[in-house]
Parts: C-alpha cells; sequence; structure tokens
C-alpha cells in the first residue's frame, strides 16, 4: 500500500486506484482485476456478473429519493497498457505499481502507471461503496482488452445493459467532454530473412536511441515527438549507403499504441571504416538532438561496440527492410476541415521486431473519417506490398460520431459551469473509445466521456495531475444527481 496516495483527496477513490495498483492487470490478462470486483460486489451485496469474455457488471439501485432518474451506465476499462523503461526491472503479471507523488502529480517509477483507465475503475468503485452519495439506478460495466484489441467492447451483448445514458470515464483531459472519437486499424508487415556468415575482417557496434517521451499513438500523435524506429532507421540507412554495414539484429517500438521510445540494431562494418561510422554516429545524435529539442529533451543517440555475430541478414532483405521503413509514413495525416486543431486522420509506425526468421512491422492508423482510415491503412500495407512482405490487417474498431444536441451533454455543461465557474471545452478526441463499439451495440445509448488529467499516457511517463482527479469526482457526483428523469 502507498501511504501518500491514501492521504490524498477525496479519500474514496484514491483509495480504491491505490488498491488497483496492487494488482496486476495487463491487457488479455485481467483475470485477476475481474475476481477483485466479482468479490468486492459480494462484500457489498451488489448484483454483479461476469459474461463470457470476461467483462465485468455491476448495478447498484438508486439511494433514497432519486428512484425516478434514468438509469446511468458507468463505463471503463480493466486493462492497462504495459510499457518499462528498458533497465527497470518490473513484472507486470506478478509486480504491484510503484506509485509516487511528484509535486502536483501522482506518477509510476519506471512504468506506466495505469491512471488510464484506473481511476476509471476507482470512481466507479467508490460510488458503488458510498452510503451518502446521491445518484439513480446506477450500472457499472468494466470492460475487458481495451488497449489491444477492444475485445470486451466487441463481444459485448446487446441485452447486457438497461440503461441508456453512458459516461465513459477513460478520457485524460480535465476541463474537456467528448462526444466522438477517431476509429482504428492495424496493418502488420511480415518480411521473411535469411542470413549469411559475416567475413572476419568486421567490427561489431550497437546502435541504440532512448530517451523519447513515447506516449499515446492517438492523443499524442500531433506533439512532435520522435519515433525511436524511424529515427534509428535514418541512420541505418544512411551507413548502409555509405559504408555497406551489415544488420545482425533490429528491435524498436512494443506496443502498437504507443509511440515507441526506445530501438536499437546490431550492425557491422569493416574495420577500416569503423572510425568514420562512429564519427557519423555522433553527428547524428546531434543532428536529431537538435531537431527534436524542443519536444525531447533527454534525446539520445549512441553507439559502442559490441561482440561480433556470427551471421548477419542478407543483402537484400536489409536493404528492402530499411527502404521500407523510411519510406513508410508515421504521424499526422491529414487535420479535419471541420473541428479546429483536430487530427482526423493518423499512423504509426510502432513496432519492429524479429522473430522466427521473420521480421515483424507493427503499424496503427486511426480516422475520424472512415473512408480516410482504410485510405491511411492501404497506404501503409501499399508501401510493404513493394519489398514483397506479407501484409495483413485486423478488422479495425468504428469511430464515434458526435452528436452536439446530446441531453448528458447539456447535463455535464450545466454541472462543469456550476461547479467551477467556466464553460468545459466540447470536443472529440483522435484517440479510439470504446463509446463506437458500445453506440454500434446501443444505438439509442447517450455517450460523453471524459476524465482527469493524465499525461504521458502508454508510456513510463505516464502521470496524472491530483487536483484534477477531485475535479473529475466532483463532476461525476453532480452529474448524477441531475440525470433527467425516467
Amino acid at each position: 500500500m502507498n501511504n501518500q496516495l491514501l492521504n490524498l483527496e477525496p479519500k474514496k477513490i484514491w483509495f480504491y486506484f491505490n488498491e488497483i495498483l496492487q494488482i496486476p492487470r495487463p491487457s488479455k490478462k485481467e483475470e485477476k482485476i475481474a475476481s477483485y470486483l466479482m468479490n468486492f460486489a459480494k462484500e457489498q451485496n451488489l448484483e454483479a456478473k461476469q459474461d463470457e469474455i470476461g467483462n465485468v457488471y455491476i448495478a447498484k439501485p438508486a439511494t433514497k429519493g432519486f428512484e425516478n432518474l434514468q438509469t446511468v451506465v458507468l463505463q471503463s476499462h480493466l486493462d492497462m497498457v504495459c510499457e518499462k523503461n528498458s533497465e527497470k526491472i518490473h513484472d507486470f503479471e506478478k509486480d504491484p505499481i510503484e506509485a509516487r507523488i511528484e509535486g502536483e502529480w501522482v506518477k509510476a517509477n519506471g512504468t506506466t502507471l495505469g491512471g488510464d483507465d484506473g481511476i476509471g475503475i476507482a470512481a466507479s468503485m467508490a460510488i458503488l461503496a458510498s452510503n451518502d452519495i446521491e445518484h439513480g439506478p446506477i450500472e457499472c460495466l468494466f470492460t475487458m482488452d481495451e488497449e489491444t484489441g477492444l475485445t470486451g467492447a466487441f463481444a459485448l451483448s446487446t441485452d447486457l445493459l438497461k440503461g441508456k445514458i453512458l459516461l465513459n470515464l477513460d478520457s485524460e483531459d480535465e476541463g474537456e467532454i467528448f462526444i466522438g472519437c477517431a476509429g482504428g486499424k492495424d496493418t502488420v508487415a511480415e518480411l521473411d530473412y535469411t542470413t549469411e556468415i559475416l567475413n572476419n575482417h568486421s567490427l561489431a557496434y550497437k546502435v541504440n536511441i532512448s530517451g523519447l517521451t513515447g506516449g499515446h499513438s492517438g492523443d499524442d500523435i500531433n506533439k512532435g515527438l520522435g519515433n525511436a524506429n524511424k529515427l534509428l532507421n535514418r541512420f541505418l540507412w544512411d551507413a548502409t549507403t555509405k559504408y555497406d554495414i551489415r544488420i545482425a539484429e533490429i528491435k524498436g517500438g512494443n506496443l502498437r499504441n504507443a509511440i515507441p521510445r526506445e530501438a536499437y540494431a546490431i550492425i557491422t562494418v569493416e574495420k577500416d571504416k569503423a572510425i568514420e561510422l562512429i564519427t557519423d554516429a555522433k553527428k547524428h545524435n546531434e543532428t536529431i538532438r537538435f531537431e527534436y529539442r524542443t519536444t525531447e529533451a533527454d534525446l539520445l543517440f549512441s553507439i559502442e561496440e559490441t561482440k561480433l555475430p556470427e551471421n548477419v541478414i542478407s543483402k537484400d532483405i536489409q536493404i528492402k527492410l530499411l527502404n521500407s521503413l523510411y519510406a513508410c509514413p508515421h504521424g499526422v495525416i491529414s487535420m479535419s476541415r471541420e473541428i479546429a486543431n483536430f487530427v482526423e486522420t493518423s499512423t504509426n509506425l510502432a513496432s519492429v521486431k524479429m522473430k522466427d526468421n521473420k521480421i515483424i512491422i507493427t503499424t496503427s492508423q486511426r480516422s475520424s473519417v472512415e473512408s480516410a482510415k482504410e485510405d491511411v491503412c492501404n497506404m501503409v500495407a501499399s508501401v510493404f506490398h513493394l519489398i514483397g512482405a506479407k501484409v495483413t490487417q485486423g478488422d479495425g474498431y468504428p469511430g464515434w460520431t458526435p452528436n452536439p444536441d446530446s441531453a448528458i451533454l447539456e447535463v455535464a455543461k450545466n454541472s462543469y459551469s456550476k461547479l467551477f465557474n467556466k464553460e468545459p471545452k466540447v470536443l472529440a478526441i483522435h484517440a479510439g473509445l470504446e463509446c463506437g463499439l458500445i453506440g454500434e451495440k446501443y444505438p439509442d445509448m447517450d455517450m460523453i466521456s471524459y476524465g482527469p488529467t493524465i499525461k504521458g499516457a502508454h508510456s513510463p511517463d505516464e502521470r496524472m495531475k491530483i487536483d484534477t482527479v477531485k475535479m473529475f469526482w466532483d463532476l461525476t457526483l453532480d452529474i448524477l444527481k441531475n440525470i433527467p428523469n425516467k
């Protein structure tokens, strides 16, 4: 237990958030947190069930005097993104998250915090456990595997929820209420490779890029952050042209929905070209640090000698790989023509990995316009088709079309302006939310999404602003009191 967090206000929500930090909950391995919630419901004498996919449903009757209000669904997801710094020893399937307070923020020690969406779970639990909060009938929906496939929302049955109003507690900017989101799809390329025996006149080096901020591949894609795969490949492509380097190993990034922060390659070069290669590596470090001086203060590109490998990737495959990674788009493709400063379409070159004689390149595309989403998916696929790679694409998930006439939006806006003496911003978000899928299952559902301020989500720099948690809590309670009558 982290006694620091237990001293924060409101105590109810921080108590449950602190408990959640002790429970491992990687995507697709949420059994422990689901079991915890089912036991919690039993202790609270609340109706609870778990569906076949693992989604948890808990219902609570209205408090006295509020029985005539419409039923509200409080929705959050069970899993968290599991990212850590390379030097951090942490097993996300066994170890608790080590949270600490740094000034006005709560963050973790070298890992993601899991505020996304642990704080949504905690808020729902605090309301379910309360006996002094005024609210109508409540249904809490905790979904499985939001971060890597929205599996729980995809498998959600059409007869589980009775409520027609849904509060999605999974947004990350206090003062902003979201009424729409982007849809998404993954494009994965697999390139078969063979190896060649290395000559004995070479030296081996590990080139490494680290210190990047990383972040959410949707919410942070327009912030000018560096992509470790692109910056590493830029050096490798140039060094292949100049010095005929050979690549024995390459790895960069991890999760499809995170901008890659770290990448490395094991390369070889003939001994008489080694000094020039090292000089160019140092220049590359200076160049990219200058280019990203305002967004990536800790960026570092390094080179160090290492053990000579026995084999390297065949030359023709290396050339295809480096050319395709250079050509593969990353970042914002287009901005919205209707909403100011809103990203419409983007793509993320998420990871490059070697496994079983295949180089696997994972990318993810997002757009609030379905046809534009398909277009950028095809754009990325075409790059890898050109090199003869096997390209597969997931089914993707739909966007959430904004409804500016939403009744629950009006309730939330009124609550916010009354509580904080200012107007909230009403926006769509470029990140994916489960609202799109839930809206397909329940077409009459009136939905909004909001939350406290979380920065650096999907990276070890994830941090949650303490004072905004109270604002998030107060807003939720006021919305619940002002839900329209049945």
